[in-house]
């Protein structure tokens, strides 16, 4: 809130294609320190909608091809790009076609879903991808894939390390390229500082959004200096992208982040918040899952026979004072994402009240 206020009072814009402004250069030095080695070169812009875009239009412009592959169940934004792009719910891409063409969808290793471990459902995955490969999109046509390390809108599921190194080698192999989209899960959420770190690879481009800016709009993309060097000149661009208070929030951001060793709170309150999900689920025959990384964690509820209960956790999410929201296709899953900056007794009393509402709001109802 400081840096906001102070650098308002210095500069509110100036546009980044003309003005090399001091917030954006610390900027970068900062994100210098948290970016995976070779991530060098970095483009800002809004929102996460607009930075997938934008990744889009690298990832085409720089391999020459026409098709992304995207996962089943991933959210990428509401633009006509991203929105052709999600798979997480109709709501997100009804109502305003035709959509844009050159989208394939492949399997995500959701194991809940498909009622296997994630060792069957990841192999799973992998042989459809490389099905998908060989019949719709031929790798000659493939410009990338973009994938989310943990499902974010899709129900909070995570990725397995096998699943992303598989899409690793394959993007190697057949020259397409690795996109994350670390709109939800970067800077901090899984406990990790990206959430690719739980999994032991390095993406072509990074997607940022959301907390980077503590709720001021900046996003961006990070790629090697020689594969944004081959976006077209001026194809990339916007004029309050990198805005200079943006920019300050999100260094002070940053500067706290590191400071307060949020990364290290987000794995240790992550794993006091899990306990204590995974104790009432196993009260509640009406919960069928529980799962996420860090501070991002959600439960799945069930009907009788096991399919999505909606209504269930539309009651729990706003009972008991708590204001959650809910993801998954039917709106099954309610998740929760506390502050960073939560502690345990923040964490104790969400859970005291996370109990009573799961309680009341499956009181009565008869369950398997």
């Amino acid at each position: 809130m400081a840096a906001a206020q102070e650098q308002v009072g210095t500069l509110v814009h100036g546009q980044y294609t003309t003005v090399m402004h001091q917030p954006l250069r610390q900027l970068v030095e900062k994100l210098g320190e948290v970016l995976p080695a070779g991530l060098d070169s970095l483009f800002f812009t809004n929102s996460g909608s607009e930075a997938v875009e934008a990744a889009l239009r690298l990832a085409r412009q720089a391999t020459g091809r026409p098709n992304v592959i995207v996962c089943h169940g991933g959210f990428h934004g509401r633009t006509v790009a991203a929105a052709s792009m999600t798979t997480s719910g109709t709501r997100f891409r009804s109502g305003f076609s035709p959509l844009m063409s050159g989208v394939v969808v492949t399997p995500f290793p959701s194991a809940y879903r498909y009622g296997w471990d994630e060792e069957t459902a990841t192999r799973f995955a992998l042989q459809e991808l490389d099905y998908t490969l060989q019949t719709i999109s031929s790798p000659a046509d493939t410009a990338a894939i973009i994938v989310e390390p943990v499902l974010g809108e899709g129900g909070y599921v995570p990725a397995t390390r096998a699943f992303m190194e598989g899409l690793r080698e394959r993007a190697d192999r057949h020259g397409f390229l690795l996109i994350l989209d670390e709109v939800q899960t970067g800077v901090g959420r899984t406990g990790r500082f990206w959430g690719h770190d739980h999994f032991g690879v390095t993406p072509d481009i990074l997607v940022t959004a959301k907390g980077l800016a503590s709720g001021f709009p900046l996003s961006g993309i990070a790629a090697s200096e020689e594969l944004m060097a081959k976006a077209w000149p001026g194809s990339q661009g916007g004029t309050y992208g990198a805005n200079a208070v943006a920019c300050a929030a999100a260094v002070a951001t940053l500067d706290v982040v590191r400071d307060e060793k949020l990364v290290e709170n987000a794995e240790a309150m992550g794993k006091r918040l899990r306990h204590g999900l995974e104790s009432v689920a196993d009260r509640t025959p009406a919960i069928g899952d529980v799962r996420g990384l860090g501070l991002m964690l959600a439960t799945e509820f069930v009907t009788e026979d096991g399919g999505p209960d909606p209504e269930t956790a539309a009651r729990v999410a706003v009972d008991e004072g708590l204001l959650l929201l809910l993801c998954g296709a039917w709106n099954q899953v309610v998740r929760m994402i506390p502050a960073l900056v939560i502690d345990e007794t923040a964490v104790d009393e969400g859970l005291q009240a996370w109990a009573a509402a799961v309680a009341t709001g499956t009181s009565g109802a008869a369950r398997r």
